[in-house]
């Protein structure tokens, strides 16, 4: 059934229709910014709606979505950013509806045969966080194919939120801390903010400086938590499918002016 209404999507963006957005071409000439953020991380929000607008299926708005990830990833590659974490999946996420959710486990598999060749040319390294355990056996092994396949890449890091809930991270860190405890491989009065952050899905990443949510939504949506307790938070009325290279560049832009005291003066 998802195939059926994803042919009838492909009918729809196969055809030049002028409400069809033009993707910008990929830039290959890096901007000079002085102050780049090591780890940027974006709510990518709003394909559902990208799609209502435009008379066309919800998940007409996630295969349009993937085009974008592959257009903010080349554009990370080329700014040298470090680390990019992008919200695919929530853990709040599996109450839409089933066809809508059947398409989005598909999604990882569609993407990643798809791009995983330029992931690799452009020296990429796949990692995700979230409980992966609890999606389809197909989700999984796309996923840790394309892991083991990047895992010697040495360039940007592109980091999927998969099945992802900040809430059930911290919960999941404080029961491996506490049969830690109790198994003495951890003293309570060693721990601090250092040590519980090693619990945590993102247990080896530095934390985001710079947190980006499309569609003019302002929350975190459970996402990162603890993580982003000191990240910068930019926010677009853009939808996620309509967010580009230059949107992109604007919000580091911003991010350059911004003065970061953590609590201090």
């Amino acid at each position: 059934m998802v195939f059926d209404i994803l042919n009838s999507v492909e009918d729809y963006t196969s055809m030049k229709l002028p409400f069809y957005k033009n993707k910008q071409s990929i830039q290959t000439v890096s901007p000079d910014f002085a102050k780049l953020p090591e780890h940027v991380a974006i709510i990518m929000d709003g394909n559902g709606r990208w799609a209502k607008k435009r008379g066309l299926p919800r998940i007409a708005g996630h295969k349009e979505g993937m085009n974008t990830v592959r257009e903010i990833t080349k554009a990370a590659v080329n700014l040298h950013i470090k680390v990019l974490t992008l919200y695919a999946f929530s853990t709040e996420n599996w109450k839409r509806p089933t066809l809508e959710v059947e398409y989005l486990m598909k999604l990882p598999k569609i993407f990643l045969n798809k791009y995983l060749p330029e992931l690799m040319e452009n020296n990429v390294k796949v990692s995700v966080i979230g409980n992966l355990k609890q999606t389809p056996s197909f989700t999984q092994k796309a996923v840790t194919h394309a892991v083991e396949k990047t895992k010697n890449n040495t360039g940007l890091l592109l980091n999927f939120a998969f099945n992802y809930g900040g809430r059930t991270e911290i919960i999941e860190a404080i029961k491996q801390i506490v049969s830690d405890i109790n198994n003495d491989q951890l003293s309570i009065d060693t721990l601090s903010e250092h040590n519980l952050s090693n619990y945590l899905y993102t247990n080896g990443l530095s934390d985001p400086d710079l947190l980006i949510r499309t569609s003019g939504e302002q929350r975190l949506s459970n996402f990162l938590l603890w993580q982003s307790a000191y990240s910068e938070l930019w926010f677009t009325d853009a939808l996620w499918p309509d967010f580009n290279t230059e949107i992109f560049q604007q919000a580091l832009a911003d991010y350059e002016k911004r003065t970061r005291r953590y609590g201090g003066v």
